[in-house]
């Protein structure tokens, strides 16, 4: 099965060419040169490919998108606000070694304790949620300074040191 990576959402339309502009959380600043097919989020775990015709750095975080099929601003509107995929060949492209979003597909540890494996990165302004599923159940898990212990690039692992009482929260 396909692999995917959230990578942002359309934020807006831009002109009057039914471009629009897609927030990304890759880590740098790249206009996605050369590529050619992104995955709207239409239902959970339902993903529509779109082609692109055109891209455009707009600033660090966002992007101005030309994609085949919307030709006006009111076409562009339907897929407002939602979330963006890469195929994870692509991701592994376009994403900063650093940013946080490449920690996806990394696993989690406590400690000496699994927990499993990162499959969303969410970025909010004062800290970022990793989402794992222990145990069938969704879990966060927030990082931060204080919970970080040490991230190994190459073994693709990320070990935390977690506050009593936070998994119990999830798991009961």
């Amino acid at each position: 099965m396909e692999q995917y990576f959230s990578i942002g959402q359309i934020v807006g339309t831009f002109g009057l060419n039914g471009e629009v502009v897609l927030k990304h959380n890759l880590g740098k600043k790249t206009s996605l040169k050369g590529l050619e097919v992104l995955f709207i989020e239409e239902a959970k775990d339902k993903f529509i490919p779109y082609f692109l015709t055109s891209s455009k750095i707009k600033n660090e975080a966002e992007v101005y998108l030309g994609i085949e099929g919307f030709a006006t601003k009111e076409a562009a509107k339907k897929i407002n606000a939602k979330k963006v995929w890469l195929r994870a060949d692509d991701f592994k492209k376009f994403a900063a070694r650093s940013a946080p979003v490449s920690l996806i597909g990394f696993t989690m540890f406590n400690g000496d304790e699994e927990l499993g494996v990162i499959d969303e990165v969410i970025e909010q302004p004062l800290q970022i949620l990793c989402r794992l599923e222990i145990k069938g159940k969704e879990v966060l898990i927030p990082l931060h300074q204080e919970t970080i212990r040490s991230i190994h690039q190459k073994k693709k692992e990320v070990v935390v040191e977690l506050p009593d009482g936070l998994l119990e929260v999830y798991l009961g």
